[in-house]
């Protein structure tokens, strides 16, 4: 149920308490009538100003508050020598809109007219053919009109708020899963890349330990480097929270050496190739060549991966390929769908084929 406009009833309360007063001390005088007049006005007032319950089984249920109005509203104009509180029943089609609807509202105020109309045949004589009831009778039904014209506008405009704020919090959910939908994507590509590096070199380091000295040093350097890497990229991250940034770490082609180089540990099995010329950095390169080798380096047991990168005239186009046993019937993970996701935003794309004599990845952004 719609809220009524609060300060339109107050408003003719006040008016029309005035007026009989004003009436009472220029004519017959102050007097029971008038104070009983001034009382149920009060009365009339605390009434609309008070939010009853609405519930179901509720003592004060919209019609049994509506009907105390309507009776009140009588007291009145029985009351009122001035016959000013007539202009009160124009609240009765005004509030039952927002009870009941345009519909009820539209027959009570129909019922209003009649009824005023029907108070003239009983107490005036040959009224229809007087002006000042013909004014009186076609002003009220003019105010009937009114109300319930400014009653459909405050309904419409309380049912478009609502929609508005309804709106509001989808598009508040929607951005915050959004959010909640990129930092999964930053600490998967990033924090999760370099994890499995780290475990990688830190395998290699206990497998050559007490043969290659030297080399199991290395592959420990190369996992510090990895782990120095993402606490950067997580400090980054913090300090920004915001929209991703479209640089690499240090621009691809710089950081895509550095990535293979610490991620291979000098052994071969990764190779890099970059032909062109790089435009602008592109941050969405960098982390597919993440993906890329950290799927090819854990899940595809091979023993070559080539990078390879072509900054070309429209963008450019980054293939990841390994001699692995491919995905086989595993589906493809948060990594992958996060990938596509990112490209999607970007306005490239991803082409993923697999066999069983390895997968290749690849990835074109546009300039």
């Amino acid at each position: 149920m719609t809220r009524p406009v609060p300060w339109i009833p107050s408003v003719l309360y006040g008016a029309v308490l005035l007026g009989g007063l004003y009436y009472a001390a220029i004519g017959p005088g102050p007097g029971v009538r008038s104070a009983g007049f001034a009382g149920l006005l009060c009365a009339l007032t605390v009434l609309d100003a008070r939010e009853w319950p609405v519930a179901s089984g509720a003592v004060f249920a919209p019609g049994a508050v509506f009907a105390l109005r309507a009776v009140l509203l009588g007291a009145v104009a029985a009351l009122d020598p001035s016959g000013l509180s007539r202009v009160l029943f124009v609240l009765l089609p005004f509030l039952a809109f927002f009870v009941w609807g345009r519909t009820v509202s539209v027959v009570l105020g129909a019922g209003c007219v009649a009824a005023l109309a029907g108070v003239f045949t009983v107490r005036v004589p040959h009224w229809e053919v007087r002006a000042e009831y013909i004014s009186d009778l076609l002003m009220f039904a003019l105010g009937v009109v009114l109300a319930i014209a400014m009653a459909a506008v405050a309904v419409r405009e309380q049912q478009a708020r609502a929609r508005l704020e309804g709106t509001l919090a989808q598009v508040a959910e929607l951005s915050a899963a959004r959010e909640r939908n990129r930092l999964a994507r930053d600490i998967h590509d990033s924090l999760g890349h370099h994890l499995t590096a780290i475990g990688i070199q830190l395998e290699k380091a206990e497998a050559f330990a007490s043969l290659d000295a030297a080399g199991s040093a290395q592959a420990v350097a190369h996992a510090r480097w990895s782990a120095n890497r993402a606490l950067d990229e997580v400090r980054a991250s913090v300090r920004t929270l915001g929209p991703e940034a479209e640089s690499g770490p240090a621009g691809p082609g710089r950081a895509l050496t550095d990535l293979v180089h610490h991620l291979d540990g000098g052994s071969g099995r990764i190779t890099l190739e970059v032909s062109g010329t790089e435009r602008r950095p592109l941050l969405v390169l960098y982390r597919a060549a993440q993906e890329g080798l950290t799927n090819a380096c854990r899940h595809s047991g091979a023993t070559q991966i080539h990078v390879d990168v072509a900054y070309e005239e429209q963008g450019a186009v980054l293939r990841v390929a390994d001699n692995g046993g491919g995905l086989g019937t595993a589906e493809e993970g948060f990594g992958l769908a996060g990938l596509r996701e990112r490209l999607r935003l970007a306005g490239g794309s991803v082409e993923l084929r697999s066999s069983a004599t390895g997968t290749v990845l690849t990835v074109r952004v546009p300039w």
